[in-house]
This record gives structure tokens, sequence and C-alpha cells, in this order.
């Protein structure tokens, strides 16, 4: 059975040395100890260079504990049965196999490293010395146990900031992300809105240019002059809509609002589209720009819809409200029973209907008695 390593990055340098470096000191005490029983004793130099010597190899052994970590701990406590300087080497094996928190591998190394300390300390006889070292013994191996699933502690708690920090990242690139898609949604909206218009108007002084025969040269040369002023503000606006979009944001103002409605009810009935307005806002002056950018945008589509779906029928478009009470803007037109809509059909009530939800307003449309009726409410508070 091989061991699995933790999830964790592989030790460095300085990892490594200091490993060796807790391994140092405990090995020095008691290499001190053992040269001076040497000293006084000099029949136990052979036995003292051996526990030196084994304390060596199990600093050796050290190189395996990442690959083989319970292992290594279990090498190390045995060489304690004979060895003291040996515990340098296996106090830090065993922390370290504490610090993986598998208890099914703790628990066995834990009774041999006491089995052989007791080992170790029962040598020269049973006695008062041998009791001390002991309790001694099984106090720092209960110590090292509770130092290692500290640092265990700290590792995992480490690693769950650093997966928090992650998510929090992913969770910031997404909604980046998502913010981006938005904005370009809603310039996707706006060159719809804008080109869908502008193409509308053209289509229909073409139509009228191609089909009327009784049209004057004067006539003519306006009509020509006209679709040529709306071909040129449709690329005037393309490029302020790409531009946008290029620049990752909206597109710059001003942009417009309630107040050019006039305008493009005067624009659309030099096309030939026929239309009645009912204008009854009170306090316009103190309607959002956001707003009234939203309710130019609508009518605007709504009218566009109008020309394409029922081409020369009269539209009614009546706007009214004050602040508090809200923006209304109700626009209908005939619907000839069976014609079929063109291309890109209902994509219009579509965009309109995402457009009024960004507003927080409500949209209603039906076919009533013959016509088709589209009621758009937008908030105005007071």
């Amino acid at each position: 059975m091989h061991d699995r390593t933790e999830d964790r990055p592989p030790l460095d340098r300085s990892g490594i040395a200091l490993r060796y470096l807790c391994a140092v000191p405990p090995m020095l005490f008691h290499g001190v100890v053992l040269a001076v029983v040497a000293h006084r004793e000099p029949g136990r130099l052979a036995s003292a260079l051996t526990d030196v010597g084994l304390g060596l190899a199990g600093l050796v052994l050290l190189l395996g504990l990442r690959r083989h970590p319970w292992r290594t701990a279990l090498a190390t406590a045995l060489l304690t049965a004979v060895s003291a300087t040996a515990s340098g080497p296996a106090y830090v094996a065993y922390v370290s196999l504490c610090a993986h928190r598998r208890w099914r591998r703790i628990v066995p190394v834990a009774v041999v490293s006491w089995v052989c300390l007791t080992v170790y300390a029962a040598r020269g006889g049973v006695g008062q010395t041998t009791a001390v070292s002991v309790t001694t013994g099984t106090v720092v191996l209960g110590a090292l146990t509770v130092f290692g699933l500290y640092l265990r502690g700290r590792r995992d708690l480490a690693a769950s900031r650093r997966e928090a920090a992650l998510a929090a990242r992913r969770e910031q690139a997404q909604r980046i992300e998502q913010a981006r898609l938005a904005e370009r949604m809603k310039i996707a909206q706006e060159m719809h809105d804008v080109l869908a218009h502008r193409i509308s108007l053209l289509s229909m002084l073409a139509g009228g240019l191609a089909y009327r025969e009784d049209l004057t040269a004067e006539e003519t040369r306006e009509v020509a002059l006209a679709i040529q002023q709306n071909a040129h503000q449709s690329l005037n606006e393309l490029r302020t809509v790409l531009g946008a979009l290029r620049r990752g944001g909206a597109p710059e103002p001003p942009q417009p609002g309630l107040d050019d409605l006039e305008s493009l009810f005067d624009e659309v009935r030099t096309a030939g589209q026929r239309v009645e307005v009912s204008d009854t806002v009170d306090g316009r002056d103190l309607l959002p720009a956001q707003t009234g950018r939203h309710a130019y945008r609508i009518v605007q589509e709504a009218l566009t819809n109008a020309r394409k779906h029922a081409p020369g029928s009269r539209v009614t478009a009546e706007i009214g409200g004050r602040p508090g009470h809200g923006l209304r803007i109700r626009v209908s037109n005939p619907a000839p029973p069976g014609v079929p809509a063109g291309p890109g059909g209902r994509l219009g009530l579509v965009g309109l209907a995402e457009r009024t939800r960004m507003a927080g307003g409500t949209l209603r449309h039906a076919a009533r008695d013959g016509a088709f009726v589209l009621d758009v409410r937008l908030p105005w508070e007071a």
C-alpha cells in the first residue's frame, strides 16, 4: 500500500531546511548528554557513537517524509528505542504525520513511539528516573500531537481562505462578464431601434419613389433628398453605436428624449407615415433623462412596427403622465387581417418588452376591434 501525499504545493527548500532545523536541537541536546556520559564512562563510548549514528540515520530517513509520511514516522519512532538522538527526526516525522490528520496512521505510530520511549527509559532498570522519563516523554508526545493538529488546522484555514479568495475572484469575473454582456445587449437593442427606424423610413421613401408615377421633378428631388438625408443619418447613428460597442460602454450623450419626439413625428410624416399625436405630459422638465430616452425609443420602435405590419395605416400616439403617476405611452394602428409579419416579425415587441423591463415599467399589447394597441407605462417618481 502506498502513502498518498496531501493535495498541497510541494515543500520548497526553506521548508525542508526548517524540518532539519527543528530536528537538530533535540539531537544536539542528547548528543551533549551522551558526550558527557562517554567522557565520564569511556566504556560507553561505542554505544554513544551508535546512538549518534542512528540519529543521523533518522535525518536521512526524513528525505522520504513527504512521499511516505507514516512509514518514515514509524521507522524513526523505532529508532528511538535504542537511540536518544533519533528523537529529533522522530519528533519532526510524527508532527508531519499528525498534520495529515489520518487517525488510523497517527494512533499506531503514537503507540509505537510511546512503547519505544518506555523501552529506552527502562534500559538501565526500572526506577524513579524511568518513571520521570516516561512521563516527560508522554507529555512531549501529547504536545507534539496537538501541535501537528494545530498546523493542519492552520493549513486548512489558509487553504479555505485561498479557495474563498479564488471563488471571490471568479465571482467578480463572472459579474464583470455579465455586466459586459448586459451592456452589449443594451447596445444591440439601441442598434436595432436606430437601424430599424431608419431602414423602414428608407424603404417607405424608396417604395413611394418607385411606384408613384405622378410625382413632379421637384417632388422626386425632395424624396431623393429625404432618402439621402436618412441614409446619412443612419450611417452617423450606426457609427455612434458601433463606437460605443468598441469602447465597451453605452452610447455617448446627448441621447434623444421626450422633447425630441416632435422631431421624430415630423420625420416620419415627411416619409409618408400618417401619425396623430396627443401629448398631455405635465411637468416634462422633471422627467428623468433615462426615462425620456426609453420613452423616445419605445415610440420610435412602435412607429417602426406600424410601418412594417400596417403600411399606409393611420397611427395614433397618445403620451401622458406627470410626476408621481408615471408616464403612459399608447400607440395604436389598424391591424389588417391576414397580413403576414415581415422579416423579424414580433422581434420588435420582444425588444420593446426588454427595454420596458429595463426601465422598470410594464408593457401590454393586444389586437382589439381590428386595431393593434401597444400600451406602455414607465415609472415617474414625484
